[in-house]
């Protein structure tokens, strides 16, 4: 679940973007630098401007040619909401479209020596890392997600060298919040993890899911000799659960626009069942828009 710090973390953060990938040796906000530290992730990343993409609002980017977004970073980034409201009333909608999340920290729970704490990583994916498209029902303060680009394959690099894989999903969001949202509102809720690898996939001793060996062929004449192989040999492709807190920074009544921050913690890769998972802290700027 999220921590108990999470909504006073968010509280006052400023969208910002920020990248995971590009980073420019400038200084970050004294807003941003704080909510970090609140957060217990001063180290989380270097906190920097990104250097490729800049932020645009919704209507500028589909404005955009193919050929203008291509190269650009523009397709791994959220739109911002520039001109806001003092409120927007929910009820008048029946769903949400077009919405997206972009990280721009991401810290793993890990012991590197010195007790389990979250730890910084370095991002290894390329810029793909950006939910987009999802849409879902909405019924006052309810919201529940049910189609779009809801998961991304990531990977980061602890200060040690080890990588942690990990699914960055929003799917079958299920989020309660106010039916009015003004700046500072915050929506919780849980989500689904489904499993990092599919069913189909072959470990490296020909061992799946729905497929290939139960057992390491040559290990097969031990018999009862392989209790402690068996979180690799019985794979497992049960889904996890994982949390968010996201918070409302702007809101325009007249297009249904809501724009703010997020923070979400989900567990990491369990390589089919044989690994204990690890928690991943992602934050980051969120984007919706209301739809009929």
């Amino acid at each position: 679940m999220l921590s108990a710090s999470a909504p006073a973390a968010l509280k006052g953060v400023q969208a910002k973007r920020v990248s995971l990938r590009k980073p420019v040796r400038v200084a970050a906000s004294a807003g941003l630098k704080e909510n970090v530290a609140a957060a217990g992730v001063a180290a989380a990343l270097s906190l920097s401007v990104a250097s490729g993409a800049q932020a645009l609002t919704y209507d500028e980017i589909k404005g955009l040619t193919y050929s203008q977004v291509r190269g650009s970073g523009l397709a791994n980034t959220c739109p911002e909401l520039v001109t806001g409201t003092d409120k927007l009333d929910l009820g008048k909608y029946k769903g949400f479209k077009e919405m997206c999340l972009e990280p721009s920290s991401v810290v793993v729970e890990a012991d590197l020596g010195a007790g389990k704490a979250y730890q910084p990583s370095k991002l290894m994916t390329r810029n793909t890392y950006s939910l987009a498209q999802l849409t879902g029902t909405l019924s006052g303060g309810q919201w529940k997600e049910q189609e779009g680009i809801d998961f991304a394959p990531t990977t980061v690099k602890l200060r040690n060298g080890e990588l942690v894989p990990f699914l960055f999903t929003f799917k079958e969001a299920s989020l309660s919040g106010p039916s009015t949202l003004k700046a500072g509102s915050e929506i919780k809720g849980e989500f689904v993890v489904p499993s990092y690898r599919g069913q189909t996939f072959l470990d490296p001793k020909g061992r799946g899911y729905a497929t290939g060996y139960q057992e390491a062929v040559a290990l097969q004449a031990l018999g009862e000799g392989q209790e402690e192989l068996e979180g690799e040999n019985f794979k497992s492709v049960d889904p996890l659960k994982g949390a968010v807190t996201m918070q409302v920074a702007t809101v325009n009544e007249e297009t249904g626009e809501i724009a703010g921050v997020f923070e979400s913690i989900q567990p990491s890769d369990t390589d089919l069942g044989s690994k204990k998972p690890k928690n991943v802290k992602i934050q980051g700027v969120w984007y919706a828009q209301g739809a009929n």
